[in-house]
C-alpha cells in the first residue's frame, strides 16, 4: 500500500533503531491481515511518489467502505505524514 499522507515505521536497515524495526514488523503483519480481506477496492489517487520509480499512490477500501490507511492510523500502526516533518519512531 502506498499512500501520500501516511508514514509507517521503516523496516530492516532503513530503521533508525530496534524499536522502529519491531514496530515495522508488527505494522506489516497487521497490514497483511487487512490486505487478505475479500472484496478490497484499490483506487488510484492521481498522484505518484517522489522516488525514481514514481510509484502510484493509492487508497484501498474495505467492503464496508472504510479506507485501510485510516484503519492503520486509528490502530496506531501509522502516523500522519506532512512535508518536512519527521515522525520519530524511536522516541
Amino acid at each position: 500500500m502506498t499512500r501520500n499522507d501516511i508514514d509507517t515505521p521503516e523496516i530492516g536497515s532503513h530503521a533508525k533503531c530496534l524499536k522502529e524495526r519491531k514496530l515495522a514488523l508488527i505494522a506489516k503483519g497487521r497490514l497483511n491481515e487487512l490486505l487478505a480481506e475479500k472484496g478490497l477496492r484499490v483506487v488510484f489517487s492521481g498522484s505518484v511518489d517522489k522516488t525514481p520509480t514514481h510509484r502510484p499512490l493509492v487508497n484501498i477500501y474495505r467492503m464496508n467502505g472504510e479506507e485501510i490507511g485510516k484503519q492503520v492510523l486509528k490502530e496506531g500502526f501509522a502516523r500522519a505524514w506532512r512535508p518536512k516533518h519527521r515522525n520519530h519512531w524511536c522516541d
